[in-house]
């Protein structure tokens, strides 16, 4: 293993290069799919791939960072620093396990600091079924101009207004009204899109082709910025009815395993997810997967910083230093660069890999 530090980056581009080194030392199976757009420095950007097993493996775990952009500081950090770990490298291979590492599913809102697409669309919100109505989210419609005021940051009577609807309705419910998901403001927070994203349509491709011919396939997909700091929530990524996953996967990885279907997790039901993907591309597989949630900074800090970052694409001419300020802002509740909490990535994150091998390979 190399050092925890040096798994991590401060950038895309120099997450990118670690985890292509790392994918080529270990000498797995390399495959990228460029994005249409240049990165904030001028950068290629791709979502990059490293399998790490044979392709007709029937046994897959797939390990996925930065669906939402920003977030890939501490995803990728984990994904190079598992490509470097050759006794966990050795124990998948010896269970009979391929594993995929998706690296950067959002390469655009990872290299500018964002959460969402270069559509601005959230990607964990924009797997729904386009050709039907899309989910209705009445209680964002009634919180929109709110959230992203003219002016910035927020008034007096803007900050009164988040106080009482608070105390009059409580954060769970704000929580939900907010992060649910919304189809109506392509600007606000949360947006699902009108259309499936560019991320959307490469990680189906990604799922057809490596997937397909599994039997299991086990799936961790690494977010930053729920619950409290370091802790790496572990919050089950399936379908409500799907009960038989809920059990493989509270029996794989603990019972402290969190579900949003039951109201135990930190975070609300969300409509659109990623994982939906899986179902409808790799219906052959029996699947268990998990989002593993690693906190940053007090939920009231990060949906501040949310809101900074809409307003500031809503209004690009805004002064240099108040575009630098919420930027930082938006790094900061996203990505804590410590040696104490990148390790706590790294250690959790190590033992949910074997759990899943194991869990493969029963």
């Amino acid at each position: 293993m190399i050092p925890v530090t040096q798994a991590f980056a401060a950038s895309y581009a120099q997450a990118r290069v670690k985890f292509l080194e790392a994918a080529a030392a270990a000498g797995t199976r390399i495959e990228s799919l460029p994005h249409p757009l240049p990165g904030r420095e001028g950068e290629a950007l791709a979502l990059d791939v490293a399998r790490d097993g044979p392709a007709d493996a029937d046994r897959l775990l797939i390990l996925s960072s930065a669906c939402h952009g920003v977030e890939g500081h501490g995803g990728s950090g984990v994904q190079v620093a598992a490509l470097h770990d050759a006794e966990w490298r050795a124990q998948a291979r010896a269970q009979g396990v391929a594993v995929l590492y998706l690296h950067a599913l959002n390469p655009h809102g990872f290299s500018f600091g964002r959460r969402v697409t270069h559509e601005g669309v959230d990607l964990n919100r924009n797997f729904v079924d386009f050709t039907r109505p899309l989910p209705v989210n009445a209680d964002y419609r009634e919180l929109h101009a709110w959230l992203l005021p003219e002016r910035w940051p927020p008034g007096t009577f803007n900050q009164l207004r988040t106080l009482r609807y608070l105390t009059t309705r409580g954060k769970s419910a704000l929580q939900a009204a907010i992060t649910r998901g919304q189809y109506e403001f392509p600007g606000g927070l949360f947006f699902g899109g009108f259309a499936p994203s560019w991320s959307n349509l490469a990680l189906r491709r990604l799922l057809r082709e490596q997937g397909r011919q599994a039997r299991r396939i086990a799936w961790i997909d690494l977010h930053t910025g729920l619950g409290p700091n370091g802790v790496g929530e572990r919050i089950f990524a399936g379908r409500g009815d799907d009960a038989a996953a809920l059990r493989r996967a509270r029996s794989w990885w603990g019972g402290q395993l969190t579900s949003t279907h039951d109201g135990s997790s930190s975070s609300a039901e969300l409509s659109g997810e990623m994982w939906n993907a899986l179902y409808e591309e790799c219906p052959q597989a029996e699947y268990t997967g998990i989002a593993l949630e690693f906190g940053t900074r007090p939920p009231l800090e990060v949906m501040q910083a949310l809101r900074a970052d809409h307003w500031l694409a809503c209004h690009p001419g805004v002064p240099a230093e108040l575009a630098r300020q919420i930027r930082q802002q938006m790094r900061e509740a996203f990505y804590c660069d410590t040696e104490a909490w990148k390790g706590q990535l790294v250690s959790q994150a190590r033992q949910a890999l074997f759990q899943a091998v194991d869990g493969l390979a029963a």
